[in-house]
């Protein structure tokens, strides 16, 4: 007979919040739910801000926090879920980063916090009252989660690099010349 403690009960109680809100806010990006602009209008929103092409993005963004969200509440997958959501906060930071750290001032606070402890969750793993740990662990293993967050971290750089290229092409263009001609 298993017991579980604190540690597992907390665990639990951080996946089921942060997978609920990830979830929740990926929904509103793939499908419209929850007030959400679905797939055409969050596409536009990721164009504008620099995420080309904008309805890909939106796609990949959608199913990180969706598909990330729901494995983190299940704890099933856990490194892979906690490392994707987390990625696609970080592109979401990247956004609001700008606007300062506070989520009134439409800074970056929302986005770090759900990313952090999605990360959080990969390193410390789902605990026992999990998914994960029902199926022995087949997709949580240890050797999972450096490679999950390493790839992760990789391909964020690269997308929000590219992101921030085209803003400089953008804003070198907009440019008003400094005299008459």
């Amino acid at each position: 007979m298993t017991c579980y403690d604190r540690r597992d009960l907390g665990l639990l109680l951080l996946r089921l919040g942060t997978g609920g809100v990830l979830a929740a806010h990926g929904a509103q990006k793939l499908f419209g739910w929850f007030g959400g602009h679905g797939l055409e209008g969050t596409g536009q929103f990721m164009e504008s801000v620099g995420y080309a092409p904008g309805k890909a993005s939106a796609t990949a963004a959608g199913l990180a926090e969706a598909g990330g969200g729901t494995l983190l509440a299940l704890g099933l997958a856990t490194p892979a879920a906690g490392a994707a959501a987390a990625g696609a906060m970080a592109g979401a930071a990247a956004v609001h980063t700008p606007n300062g750290f506070f989520a009134a001032s439409g800074g970056y606070e929302h986005a770090a916090s759900l990313g952090l402890a999605a990360a959080g969750l990969a390193v410390a793993g789902p605990g026992r009252l999990s998914l994960d740990h029902a199926l022995d662990h087949t997709v949580d293993r240890g050797w999972m989660v450096p490679a999950a967050l390493g790839a992760t971290a990789a391909v964020t750089a690269a997308v929000v690099g590219l992101r921030n290229q085209r803003l400089r092409r953008r804003a070198e263009g907009e440019q008003e010349s400094l005299f008459d001609e």
